[in-house]
């Protein structure tokens, strides 16, 4: 109980600070969940082919602008940077489930800066950060969609201290659902149409009474596949190609204990994005390399800026059928 006690020390001095900055700039103070929205693009609906993968991400946002809840600029020099990135691995077998392949996921990442709010001046240093672990994901495929399906949970297993600001971590276990489906436009299934709908539900934080509100996160897009015959061996060199956006809206409001009870703000905050998005497999060294860029616009109640998504996959092993 005593350390419980010490560690909203720092919190309730950080209060008032947080309050004055409120008070100038009429933007309500919103908590950011787990979900690095970006993280899906291309074909989001679709499962990978049977076998298992090693996946190294490297994920960067850059913010320069804070809006309130009408969408207005209350400052655009913010400064605001935030690294990930770390790794892990990725699995899809020929296991059945309702007539779905079951497969999963998992990432240990690390941070530096993880942002926690959308009014935060955290430079936390480079260190390990909240685990991703999806143990559930079933994949369906027809002539003309695939469907996805996903059950996935954060671990709050990096470093958080009420009020700290070397944080790496949220201090929020998070339980997120997803769905999702890619739609082909002619039989060869070339071009290509996608969207994921993942919703988290927050937890309170680590020895401390606050709630993030529940995310509602869309991503997906539209693009090309080109297959190339590879100089050897029956895999072809693959290149996926086109646009690709985001969404994420806060549906229940946050917690902070204020006197008196708890403030809830009712000003939720949501963000969009757009970008572009490629991405090349290269049979001979079994990897695949994605790029991905996204502007984001018509922030509300939070920061905007731009995201950056580089990812490597490596394939271990392949469990398709000859």
């Amino acid at each position: 109980m005593m350390n419980k006690e010490i560690m909203r020390i720092p919190f309730l001095i950080a209060l008032p600070v947080l309050l004055c900055i409120l008070t100038v700039h009429p933007v309500s103070a919103q908590l950011k969940g787990d979900h690095l929205l970006g993280d899906a693009g291309l074909q989001s609906g679709t499962q990978a082919p049977p076998g298992f993968a090693l996946v190294v991400p490297v994920y960067f946002y850059s913010a320069s602008k804070l809006k309130n809840s009408k969408g207005d600029v209350i400052t655009d020099n913010l400064g605001l940077n935030m690294f990930v990135t770390g790794v892990g691995g990725s699995w899809v077998t020929n296991l059945k489930i309702l007539g779905a392949h079951y497969g999963g996921s998992v990432l240990f990442p690390f941070a530096s800066n993880r942002l926690e709010s959308t009014v935060t001046t955290t430079k936390s240093p480079f260190a390990f950060s909240d685990i991703y672990f999806q143990p559930i994901q079933l994949g369906w495929h027809t002539k003309h969609a695939d469907f996805l399906f996903g059950y996935a949970l954060y671990f709050p297993s990096g470093k958080y201290e009420m009020g700290g600001d070397d944080n790496s971590g949220l201090g929020q276990l998070a339980n997120e659902l997803s769905a999702g489906s890619t739609v082909f436009f002619d039989k060869a299934k070339l071009i290509h149409f996608s969207a994921l709908l993942s919703y988290a539900f927050n937890s309170e934080k680590k020895d401390a009474d606050i709630k993030t509100g529940d995310n509602l996160s869309i991503e997906g897009g539209l693009g090309k596949t080109w297959y190339k015959k590879a100089a050897a061996g029956p895999v072809p060199r693959i290149i996926n190609a086109g646009v690709v956006y985001y969404m994420q809206f806060k549906t229940t409001t946050d917690k902070i204990p204020l006197a008196g009870g708890y403030a809830l703000d009712p000003a939720k905050d949501q963000i969009f994005g757009a970008g572009l998005e490629g991405s090349y497999y290269a049979p001979h060294i079994r990897t695949l390399f994605n790029f991905r860029w996204i502007a984001e616009m018509g922030a509300q109640n939070r920061i905007q800026g731009n995201t950056f998504m580089l990812t490597l996959a490596y394939n271990l092993k392949s469990f398709e059928k000859k």
